[in-house]
């Protein structure tokens, strides 16, 4: 049986001023799609989002999604720590996750 794999990732544009919570099941097309501007009306297009700044993996979907939602809600303080947990200087990690 194949096991599924769903993410939840965080976007930043170059200069780290805007940030962008996202859920998919294929990271590495998800993240080429935002560097390609696939819908040029996003969120993503229009704030030039397309840098991955951290990413978190789930097997299930409605655990993926219930993560998404809840880091959605947070303050930018809280998503900042969280993202400096894992990766402190904030640097991009598409090519490190193959986007």
């Amino acid at each position: 049986m194949k096991r599924h794999e769903y993410f939840v990732y965080i976007l930043t544009n170059y200069k780290k001023t805007v940030l962008y919570i996202g859920m998919t099941n294929d990271l590495i097309s998800r993240l080429n799609q935002h560097g390609e501007k696939f819908n040029p009306e996003s969120f993503t297009a229009k704030y030039q989002c397309k840098y991955l700044v951290h990413w978190e993996s789930y097997q299930y979907v409605q655990d993926a999604i219930a993560r998404e939602k809840e880091i959605k809600k947070w303050r930018r303080e809280k998503k900042e720590d969280l993202i400096k947990e894992l990766n402190p200087d904030w640097k991009f990690l598409n090519e490190e996750v193959g986007g």
